[in-house]
């Protein structure tokens, strides 16, 4: 049947982004905006986070760094660094670098520790630097979890060192499993 006028074009699909999206999405390019980001997160859904106060000196698809201050609030009654605000910076060190590459994929993704090894080394007596360099491996977890559906782990190591004290010698190493599941 013939259509009694001319055919008007297509409406396009609108895809609503919200004040949060656009928040990320320009905050995250900086360390100073990621910190920012973290530090938001924290006083929203992980106060422990806020509390510990994470510094992001890096973050980028192949690594996220990040530095946590030894202060009153972090160290323990030998002068030392808690293991719990060890293993929170380990945890945003490598939840952050997954975090991101699950917003560049622009996909529902799921993202939860279900394992962490720990081996430390020596103590923590100054300001740690929490160093994850599993961008990669992240990435292609990211990617076959939304293409299959499946859950999927990933062993992520995050190491920890005191540059004002040790170097780059490693005071403590953290291998977390990371477990990726597509909404």
């Amino acid at each position: 049947m013939p259509s009694s006028g001319p055919e008007l074009p297509e409406t396009p699909k609108v895809t609503r982004v919200t004040l949060g999206q656009r928040l990320t999405e320009r905050l995250g390019r900086t360390p100073r905006g990621a910190t920012a980001l973290v530090r938001l997160f924290g006083l929203t859904k992980i106060p422990l986070l806020w509390f510990v106060r994470p510094e992001v000196l890096a973050l980028d698809e192949d690594q996220c760094v990040i530095k946590i201050r030894l202060r009153r609030r972090t160290r323990n009654h030998l002068g030392a660094m808690y293991v719990g605000v060890l293993a929170a910076g380990a945890d945003c060190a490598a939840g952050l670098l997954a975090m991101q590459r699950i917003r560049v994929s622009g996909r529902r993704v799921d993202l939860l520790f279900a394992n962490m090894d720990a081996a430390f080394l020596k103590r923590v007596e100054a300001d740690a630097v929490f160093s994850c360099r599993a961008g990669p491996a992240i990435l292609a977890g990211v990617d076959e979890t939304i293409r299959t559906g499946a859950r999927v782990n990933i062993p992520v190591p995050v190491e920890i060192t005191v540059p004002s004290v040790l170097g780059h010698a490693p005071a403590a190493r953290f291998v977390m499993t990371l477990t990726l599941k597509r909404r």
